[in-house]
């Protein structure tokens, strides 16, 4: 048997009447809570600790004064005996100087003259010809024996100067073999004699290179 709640037991149909009972309740308090007065008073006073002042003083630049040194000590007086007796010197004071006589003075002599070195040619008009030609300064070449012992062959090249008489001057190698064959060159060229160059029919110092051959039969 199925039962059936009472009027009184059923929350269900008395919801409408809390709903509205509760809306009334919260209009009221919205009203009254407008009607309020919420204006601040303006007695109330706020009271700040006062702060202390902080001043700051600028700090002048002193400036240092070098004091100057104490001055020397003055020396210490010595006394001089009064027994030594000076002796007057006897001058001839009647010397008299005779302006008007004027010695006779040398002439300054000649200034030296600068000896100009003659120029040194590289391309002249007429080169400097070896005198016997190449093959016989080869002829006068001395084979050192440890360039034969060792096997070393090549070419030696002179660079030198031929001055106006055909003589040769300062030879240097600018590119050697080494075994004692670079100096034989040298002292081959040294010996060597040539016919000078010229420029505009002029003897000249020319400066000329030549290569010396080194070859084992």
């Amino acid at each position: 048997m199925a039962l059936k709640k009472t009027e009184q037991a059923d929350i269900k149909r008395r919801y409408p009447l809390y709903i509205e009972i509760g809306m009334v309740i919260t209009l009221a308090v919205l009203i009254v809570a407008f009607r309020l007065d919420m204006s601040v008073d303006d007695s109330f006073d706020v009271t700040l600790q006062e702060q202390e002042v902080v001043q700051m003083e600028e700090i002048q630049q002193t400036q240092q004064i070098e004091k100057p040194p104490p001055p020397p000590r003055p020396p210490v007086p010595v006394e001089v005996p009064n027994d030594e007796i000076l002796e007057d010197d006897d001058l001839d004071l009647d010397m008299s100087l005779d302006i008007d006589e004027i010695p006779d003075l040398p002439p300054p002599p000649p200034p030296a003259e600068k000896e100009e070195e003659p120029e040194i040619f590289v391309i002249v008009e007429q080169s400097p010809e070896l005198i016997g030609g190449l093959p016989g300064l080869q002829k006068k070449i001395r084979y050192p024996e440890i360039a034969k012992k060792a096997g070393v062959e090549g070419r030696v090249y002179l660079q030198f100067v031929v001055d106006e008489q055909g003589n040769v001057h300062d030879p240097i190698v600018t590119r050697g073999i080494g075994a004692g064959c670079d100096e034989e060159a040298i002292r081959a060229i040294r010996e060597a004699k040539f016919k000078p160059g010229k420029q505009r029919g002029k003897a000249v110092k020319v400066k000329m290179s030549l290569p010396i051959t080194f070859k084992l039969k």
